[in-house]
């Protein structure tokens, strides 16, 4: 029997609520189709920021008179406000109204962008980029909810399909788009595109956008500030936030400022969920992690967040250090899974209207785990374009089989009053996973490589006959084309090292790519444990 407490509400000629019959559920105004692209538009804007100005960091180091370490904050304040805004949303929906918060986050982000494209100063443009990761952090989680409720529950996977294509294929192309418009115009130019793009969607979320009743009756409804909540929040994510940024470049635990970030961050996150937990009006909706399949539903979007960011950080980091691309060649690799994706994402989302989710997930793990395992007999120092971008598509396949279905496990286990908080919160740890996989890959690959490097050393001595060997033929061909006798011996030695710290950074790569495939095997596992859902009712089924 269903339970009537996920029906929506709806309000009586008196103006008090009551829940609608089962034939009359709530339909917006207008096509779910024309809402849902509407609102995804602004949510690819704020996704693509994320990473569209990483490449451009050098020339806007050059141009407002900042080293490189110092322009990284460019970067960094705009991941900590926006990780700080993603988990209140689902409050400040409430606060204000889910419509109303969702344009009042356009018209911030847009204006900051104007802001940042304009700042005369390393100071100015971090503060601007402060605002304008605040009003972004509000658009990802507010467009999800918006297309869950427009959507009826038999074509919510395909609703999240186009969200995903948001939330995966943005950060995809962002570089290579930001690459493109940096060196073709000015790296301002990369916050000036969001202009008119976000007053186009600004115009047309007010026009076509609505909130439905069950929203409507709760905006502003007794909703008091939290302030400790907030103070928790902001220190322990902020911490959280700077300190997975700049662990690796300040040696993690050998340094004191890290350590201080990581003891603010535990004990302000700590305290943030026990205050949570047992304030009447809390920011955070943390209770909803007592249903067990929404917290696996977080633990594995989290771990999505991982595995998406690993393999596209590491992609092109392989391509332009080891193998000389330039960062659009590398951009242009990367650009054959993002069609894949794009293909693949409605293809889930259709299937989750007919396959249980819990399936559908451990397919995708599955599938992500071999295209893991595949990148450890691939990759190479001697792989072509060609083969690295098969080799992409392999690692990306399984993501478009997770993100949908993920995504319908963590909202078929909340009340339907709760989306807003739900989408929040899986936003909100998407993103922390996105900020854990960029720093384990930077922080593995520079270790692994030292342990092999060092490893190769101790095999690789004068007394080898092979390496002799190599190295009296390899000086003889330098001598004969020209190198003094004296200095080609020298410069074969120097040669032979060159070519060792590739090979040590090669299998560092696979290492990485080993502990991946290896998390995404142990999900496969854990996928079975969730519980049944309902496919195209968007309920979840007790065992």
């Amino acid at each position: 029997m269903a339970d009537d407490s996920n029906s929506p509400p709806k309000e009586n000629s008196a103006g008090s609520a009551a829940p609608p019959p089962a034939h009359e559920p709530w339909k917006p105004k207008f096509n779910p189709w024309l809402i849902g692209v509407v609102v995804a538009l602004a949510a690819f804007m704020e996704v693509l920021d994320t990473s569209i100005a990483n490449v451009a960091l050098p020339y806007m180091a050059g141009s407002l008179g900042a080293s490189n370490d110092q322009a990284t904050w460019v970067l960094t304040s705009y991941l900590v406000s926006n990780a700080i805004v993603l988990p209140i949303s689902g409050w400040f929906a409430n606060a204000f109204g889910r419509k109303r918060f969702f344009m009042i986050c356009l018209v911030i982000f847009t204006i900051s962008s104007v802001l940042c494209g304009s700042a005369p100063s390393l100071t100015a443009i971090l503060a601007f980029r402060v605002l304008q990761g605040a009003g972004g952090g509000g658009l990802q989680p507010m467009a999800q909810a918006i297309m869950a409720d427009t959507f009826p529950p038999e074509k919510r996977g395909l609703a999240f399909a186009l969200y995903g294509i948001t939330a995966i294929v943005a950060p995809t192309i962002g570089p290579t788009l930001g690459g493109w418009i940096t060196d073709n115009y000015t790296w301002r130019w990369i916050f000036f595109i969001n202009v008119p793009v976000g007053i186009l969607t600004l115009f047309l979320v007010y026009r076509v956008v609505e909130d439905p009743p069950w929203v409507k009756e709760r905006a502003g409804a007794g909703v008091k500030i939290d302030y400790i909540g907030v103070a928790l929040l902001t220190l322990g994510v902020g911490a959280l936030q700077i300190m997975l940024d700049k662990g690796q470049e300040d040696d993690w635990f050998g340094s004191h400022f890290i350590v201080t970030l990581a003891i603010i961050a535990g004990v302000g996150l700590l305290s943030l969920v026990i205050w949570e937990l047992f304030y009447k009006n809390p920011i955070i909706e943390v209770r909803l992690f007592k249903n067990l399949n929404f917290l696996g539903a977080n633990f594995m979007i989290f771990t999505v967040g991982i595995m998406l960011f690993s393999s596209l950080v590491m992609m092109p980091l392989f391509l332009q250090t080891l193998l000389g691309y330039t960062s659009e060649s590398a951009g242009l690799v990367l650009s054959g899974g993002g069609l894949l994706l794009l293909f693949l994402m409605p293809v889930a989302g259709a299937l989750a209207g007919r396959v249980q989710a819990r399936y559908l997930i451990a397919f995708g793990w599955l599938t992500l785990s071999i295209g893991m395992f595949y990148s450890t007999r691939r990759l190479d120092l001697q792989i072509s374009f060609g083969s690295a971008s098969v080799l992409r598509m392999f690692q990306v396949f399984g993501l478009g089989f997770l993100f949908v279905p993920i995504n319908l496990v963590g909202f078929s286990s909340t009340p339907l009053e709760k989306s807003n908080s739900a989408s929040g919160l899986l936003n909100f740890m998407r993103n922390i996973g996105s900020s854990v996989g960029t720093s384990m890959v930077t922080t593995v690959l520079a270790r692994r490589a030292q342990v092999r490097q060092a490893y190769m050393v101790k095999h690789i001595t004068s007394g080898q006959p092979a390496f002799a060997q190599a190295s009296s033929a390899l000086a003889a061909r330098l001598a004969a084309s020209g190198v003094q006798a004296n200095l080609a011996a020298q410069k074969a030695s120097g040669m032979l090292y060159q070519a060792l710290i590739g090979q040590a950074s090669t299998l560092a790569y696979i290492d990485m790519f080993t502990i991946l495939g290896t998390g995404a095997a142990v999900l496969f596992l854990l996928s079975f444990a969730l519980r049944k859902n309902q496919p195209g009712g968007g309920s979840v089924m007790m065992e």
